[in-house]
């Protein structure tokens, strides 16, 4: 090995990576600290995995949050790897389908996509709030289920 690839090597090792690592091993000594840990883990990556799903239909990150979420779990589960690994996959080979479609399926998923936001800003609310901030109060704008009404 050549020197600098061994300054690579000792630069690494005493990284903030490597003393995560370090760290995280030396959990498995503390059975208690290390289920722990993994509940800890577990939560915060549902929550990121949950806010993620929520947001797909929405312009913005969805999918890069559901991504994070599950790197978040597969971090200490090997199934979260598992379905990482697929879900990646799956959204590439998705991705790519949709690419390849003509104009007018890429519109009807745009459509698709407008009429969920549009969808789920009525059932918050939203859209009457909206509204009425320019004064356009309509009845029918109003959510059913009485959310943002005040």
């Amino acid at each position: 090995m050549s020197p600098e690839r061994e300054d690579d090597r000792s630069e690494d090792e005493s990284g903030p990576l490597h003393a995560l690592k370090r760290w995280r091993e030396g959990l498995q000594d503390r059975p208690r600290a290390e289920f722990i840990y993994r509940v800890v883990v577990a939560v915060i990556g549902v929550a990121v995995l949950g806010a993620g799903l929520v947001a797909i239909p929405y312009p913005g990150p969805g999918w890069a949050i559901v991504f994070l979420g599950l790197a978040i779990l597969a971090s200490e589960f090997e199934w979260a790897r598992r379905a990482l690994k697929y879900t990646r996959e799956r959204y590439d080979q998705v991705m790519d389908w949709f690419k390849r479609q003509g104009l007018w399926v890429q519109i009807l998923g745009f459509v698709f996509t407008a009429a969920i936001v549009v969808a789920t800003l009525w059932l918050f609310g939203a859209l009457g709030w909206l509204a009425g901030l320019v004064g356009l109060e309509q009845r029918w704008l109003q959510s059913p289920i009485g959310l943002g009404s005040g």
